[in-house]
């Protein structure tokens, strides 16, 4: 007979051993965290052509220069052809135009209109909402400290990794 595995005190849900401190479980966090923010966010950016990808487009067109279509779908990982279908329907919707790139006329550059950066101004403000409240459980201090060390954790998994800032699910 077998004997029932030993349970942990705190969590009587879960063995012994597993990740027994706070914190520990990275990976669990990380996804619990990400499958909130994807469901807190969704709703915000409802009314931008390919929901959060339409927006993660945006944010990029409007932060990060005038990227090529090809640029965009390498640095956000998304398929070249999901990104054309993507950014056909923000033209579509007037918020981006393409437009030649004057150093490579082979090249269009995706640029945010006038409409596409007040739609993105006011998704951001809806976005930033979303995220205070989906961290609502830290004070304004830790929820600071957690963006930067967020970011700086991204950063330097990308030096290690490059292909990182690529992988999308």
């Amino acid at each position: 007979m077998t004997a029932a595995p030993t349970r942990r005190p705190d969590r009587p849900d879960r063995p012994a051993g597993h990740a027994a401190r706070e914190g520990e479980d990275l990976a669990r966090a990380l996804a619990v965290l990400l499958r909130a923010h994807r469901s807190a966010v969704a709703p915000t950016v409802a009314d931008v052509p390919g929901g959060s990808r339409g927006y993660q487009v945006l944010v990029e067109v409007v932060e990060g220069g005038q990227p090529s279509q090809l640029a965009l779908a390498q640095h956000l990982g998304i398929d070249r052809t999901a990104m054309t279908y993507l950014v056909d329907e923000l033209v579509e919707a007037g918020l981006v135009e393409r437009r030649p790139n004057p150093a490579d006329r082979r090249q269009r550059l995706v640029v945010a209109t006038s409409l596409g950066r007040r739609r993105l101004a006011a998704a951001c403000g809806r976005v930033a909402e979303a995220e205070e409240a989906l961290l609502g459980g830290l004070d304004a201090g830790e929820r600071a400290e957690l963006r930067r060390l967020l970011a700086r954790a991204a950063c330097h998994a990308v030096s290690v990794d490059p292909a990182a800032e690529l992988q999308q699910d």
